[in-house]
């Protein structure tokens, strides 16, 4: 897959998710397989205020290329100026797309007109795109829903909208906004946007397995897939993903000890990111999600979500792993759990 003058090595991506998608949690996406991640959405005002915590969000390191900003708002000149701005950066701050959020059903953005709110006004959007491709170094994109709810512009009108404006690709989420993450995701809705443009299109919504990620792109004709809520915990999905659609090959998941053994990993690079205090609340909803589905899982959350320090959640997932019976055989080979 290409978009613009971007390669990927595969077509299957890592979602902009967020208060989830932070720099950690991407590069172990990277390293699992993911052909491209993004940030969580970052607001163009913060940005174009040069707020700190907004500029921190659009920090990246080498081995998250290729990676989208993602951001969101509705002033056409603020966006314009925000794309301005991350096409200014030196060529090692330089995202490699910028992606515009059209999609976030929240209602402190749409409220703002931004967002999933966007649908509902085409011109607008256009607009928003057409002024920020104008100026970006790099190709602008899009990430939608279907549209606002049920009467509201279709995916068709929207996309070439998008295409017509100058948007180099556009992700779809096969839902409305009205419908959040509820129900079926309309499959069908991106393979009848696929057909109505030449850009490429890249579906996401239920899909959580490898076989889901291969469906998809079969059956719809997309040219990528967007993972998101199936890597919570989870960032071997994209190497189960791409042995599946490489190889036909069926890769086991990955077992307590994996799990384990990432959740602390994760947790160390959390602190090297953003320091003990604020890794030990952020990795709170990780260590949740890593310990899923494993035996006694409610407790061990509840036991997370009462930590309050690095060490405490080291201590509490090192325990746990130890009572599973699965101790770091790996860890242990490289001369320990360190």
């Amino acid at each position: 897959m290409q978009i613009g003058g971007v390669r990927f090595e595969s077509p299957f991506l890592l979602a902009p998710l967020a208060g989830v998608s932070d720099s950690p949690f991407r590069r172990l996406a990277r390293e699992q397989g993911a052909a491209g991640v993004y940030t969580e959405m970052v607001s163009a005002d913060g940005l174009v205020r040069g707020q700190r915590a907004t500029l921190a969000y659009c920090r990246f390191r080498p081995e998250e290329r290729p990676i989208g900003i993602q951001l969101f708002g509705s002033d056409p000149g603020v966006m314009a100026e925000a794309a301005g701005r991350l096409g200014r950066l030196s060529d090692e701050e330089r995202p490699d797309l910028i992606d515009v959020n059209v999609g976030c059903p929240v209602r402190k953005i749409v409220n703002r007109h931004a967002g999933a709110a966007l649908l509902g006004n085409l011109p607008l959007l256009a607009d928003i795109v057409r002024r920020m491709g104008a100026v970006s170094r790099v190709p602008v994109t899009a990430k939608i829903r279907l549209a606002w709810e049920d009467g509201s512009p279709a995916v068709v009108e929207v996309v070439r909208a998008l295409e017509g404006a100058g948007a180099r690709a556009v992700a779809i989420h096969a839902r409305t906004r009205a419908e959040g993450f509820a129900g079926r995701a309309h499959w069908e809705l991106i393979g009848a946007a696929r057909r109505a443009v030449s850009i490429p299109v890249i579906g996401n919504g239920d899909v959580r397995t490898a076989e889901d990620a291969v469906r998809m792109l079969e059956t719809t004709g997309c040219d990528g897939v967007m993972l998101g809520r199936a890597a919570f915990g989870d960032p071997w999905v994209f190497r189960r993903v791409r042995a599946f659609w490489e190889r036909g090959e069926r890769l086991p998941l990955p077992t307590a000890a994996d799990r384990l053994e990432m959740g602390l990993r994760h947790l160390r690079m959390m602190v090297d990111e953003i320091g003990a205090e604020r890794a030990a609340r952020e990795m709170r909803k990780h260590a949740a999600w890593y310990v899923k589905g494993l035996p006694r899982s409610a407790l061990v959350r509840e036991q997370v979500n009462r930590t309050r320090s690095v060490d405490e959640m080291t201590s509490l997932l090192r325990r746990y792993r130890d009572e599973l019976g699965a101790g770091p055989p790996r860890a242990r080979e490289r001369g320990g759990d360190r």
